[in-house]
């Protein structure tokens, strides 16, 4: 099976989306110029290609791709290959109105924009993989290609008739019966039970709540149609050339797609991602990103997608200011990447996006963001020998799909309870302790972890729940998080409110009840550790069965009840946390859960703002901060990026970096 190494062949891919059919040919060799110039050793090409390849049903026109693919390789820049079906021409929604997505309540979605495909579509699919076939078997043996891009962002969802009767197929496929399908809706509520197969339509708009398990299983069903989409034409590209990677870009923590599942059907996981510059969580948010799409691919993966500056479709889209983008690309390098791109490669001039950034702005060759890419791509060439080992993580933070759209359905106790705003706290409690941490999904092995955290999911197999009972049996320590185990996976609430196996592990009793705050609501916790803290969002009304209460409730209608407890279970430890810390106070609860444990953080006493991760033998410095930082660094070591000698400190600029290689290694 290839993978990311067959493409980047002992380099860092550099590079970005190339789009030439914006531009007259003639641009095209600046272009080209221009890219070595930066050091860019690789370009998409491709993504939205569709009606210039095919500007008629059956029509080809490959002349124009031929000369691109030519020219790039002319010149020592390989050729990340897309299919263009993220894209159809208007001709297909004009002659076959039946590819076009509905919505919820029928509506039309229109070509004019992009993404106007239903999954689910005969035509569609037949059409894709036709144009799949031919840019296949003419491109199979080009000498720049180096790898396939299959489609782009898989995002679309449809409520279409064809999407029904798909759906049904799905569904049946799932239960094999009707009596089966109608335990795990739970039908009997509100009348609902299905006599008949054709009877059963998508989550469409309904008068009230529409039923919670079809709603569940419907997003399980797109994130499948859309893989079948995936898996058609990958399994065509990789027939025709078996040594080639092929891989599709993830959006950054998509709700609507199953990204482990999906990532085990990649030879390479690749990601796209776009901080708010003014964020001033961004660089943990970027850490977060990596670190999951590192434990998706299980080792070096892609960044596809990144702004080099400004994107266009925010409110209010902010320059990146000097230093950042460097700093933004060599963290996703220390968390694992071995390619480093961007949308796109020559600002458009027409079109949505030509406000979007570009590597080459609409400034040109002389404008700052140039002459950094430049600097990037010769940073980048430094690092590329030196850069071979994987980042190792002794802590995991288990994320599922499953229990995010199942935890996001309406009439559940608070819809302020936000999945991901949770997964963020947690993991950037972590990363500002500066412990780099793994994703992984519950079923998985977790054995080699010591440290496990779950900040919350709703939803809990059998097979999890077992899981991370027999994890802590056997010595792990375990943090959990509220509103936990409380489902099966047909989203039927668990016997007592919250499976009695995670019960049992936490040693509790009883959760009697849900207790949500409102908004800007806070409850007040008394830890004699960290002191006083508040917590928001969400409390519980535990009852403790063996479990050491560490924090308690101080004041409120919970006053004197536990809020953090503590529980030695077989050989390990269970930790339950029933409200959200404020930042510092979660920071510090999970330090000491870490250190516990011994997991500690690659170098300690960093100043604020400062990451420090290491990949294999090489320690990466990441100054966040506005302002310069000094980072004590005990023992000699020499910066790969200045070839400069470091003994006991060095000192970052504001956005600056330092790759550490200690001497004698």
């Amino acid at each position: 099976m290839p993978d990311l190494n067959d493409a980047a062949r002992g380099r860092i891919l550099f590079g970005g989306d190339y789009n030439p059919e914006q531009w007259p040919e003639d641009v095209w060799q600046e272009d080209v110029r221009l890219m070595r110039e930066a050091g860019v050793n690789t370009a998409t090409v491709g993504v939205f290609s569709w009606a210039r390849l095919e500007p008629r049903p059956g029509a080809r026109d490959f002349g124009w791709l031929d000369r691109v693919l030519d020219l790039l390789d002319t010149n020592g820049i390989g050729a990340v290959l897309a299919t263009p079906t993220a894209s159809p021409p208007p001709w297909m929604g004009a002659r076959h109105p039946e590819t076009l997505p509905r919505s919820e309540d029928g509506s039309v979605i229109w070509y004019g924009s992009r993404n106007q495909f239903c999954a689910s579509s005969p035509v569609y699919r037949d059409y894709a993989r036709r144009i799949t076939e031919d840019l296949a078997e003419r491109y199979r043996e080009h000498p720049a290609l180096r790898m396939w891009h299959i489609n782009n962002e898989y995002c679309t969802s449809c409520w279409c008739d064809e999407t029904a009767r798909h759906f049904r197929r799905w569904l049946s496929a799932r239960y094999g019966s009707l009596d089966a399908l109608n335990e795990a809706w739970g039908t009997a509520f509100w009348s609902q039970r299905y006599d008949a197969w054709e009877e059963i339509v998508p989550p469409r708009k309904v008068q009230y709540i529409v039923n919670p398990t079809q709603g569940l299983d419907f997003r399980r069903f797109t994130s499948d149609a859309l893989l079948e989409c995936f898996t058609a034409e990958r399994d065509i590209v990789a027939r025709h050339s078996p040594g080639i990677p092929v891989t599709t870009n993830f959006m950054p923590l998509w709700i609507g797609q199953d990204g482990w599942t999906w990532a085990g059907r990649e030879d390479v996981v690749s990601v796209d991602i776009y901080p708010d510059p003014k964020d001033p969580h961004g660089g943990a948010y970027g850490a977060m990103v990596h670190d999951l799409t590192r434990s998706q691919a299980g080792g070096p993966w892609m960044l596809m997608e990144q702004a080099a500056g400004p994107v266009n479709w925010r409110g209010v889209n902010h320059p990146k200011p000097p230093g950042l983008m460097r700093l933004w690309s060599l963290q996703a390098v220390a968390r694992g990447a071995d390619a480093v791109c961007f949308f796109q490669w020559r600002q458009s001039r027409q079109g949505s996006e030509k406000f979007h950034s570009g590597m080459l702005t609409h400034t040109g060759q002389g404008g700052r963001t140039f002459q950094e890419v430049k600097g990037l791509g010769a940073d980048l060439v430094r690092l590329a020998a030196a850069v071979d080992g994987r980042v190792e993580s002794q802590a995991a933070i288990l994320h599922d799909w499953n229990a995010w759209w199942a935890g996001q359905q309406p009439g559940r106790p608070s819809t302020l309870l936000d999945y991901e705003q949770v997964l963020r706290a947690w993991h950037q409690a972590l990363w500002e302790s500066g412990i780099t941490t793994d994703f992984a999904h519950p079923e998985a092995d977790l054995s080699r972890y010591p440290l496990l955290l779950v900040p919350h999911l709703y939803l809990l197999t059998d097979a999890a729940l077992d899981n991370l009972a027999g994890y802590v049996r056997a010595g792990g320590t375990l943090v959990c998080g509220f509103f936990t185990g409380v489902a099966d996976e047909d989203d039927r609430i668990r016997a007592g409110g919250v499976d009695v196996r995670l019960r049992e592990l936490l040693g509790l009793a009883a959760v009697h009840e849900w207790w949500p705050l409102d908004g800007g609501e806070t409850v007040t916790v008394e830890d004699t550790g960290l002191g006083t803290f508040s917590g928001t969002l969400w409390s519980e009304d535990l009852e403790p069965a063996g479990a050491h209460p560490v924090a308690v409730h101080k004041g409120g209608v919970l006053d004197g009840r536990p809020a953090v407890t503590r529980h030695p279970y077989g050989d390990g430890t269970a930790w339950y946390v029933s409200v959200l810390p404020e930042p510092a106070a979660l920071r510090a609860l999970l330090a000491r859960a870490a250190d516990e444990t011994g997991v500690r953080p690659p170098l300690p006493g960093l100043p604020a703002a400062v990451e420090a991760v290491h990949r294999g033998s090489l320690l990466f410095l990441l100054n966040h901060g506005q302002h310069p930082a000094t980072v004590p660094v005990p023992g000699a070591h020499t910066d790969l990026l200045t070839g400069r000698d470091v003994t006991d400190e060095i000192h970052l600029d504001r956005y600056g970096v330092a790759v550490l290689r200690q001497d004698g290694t």
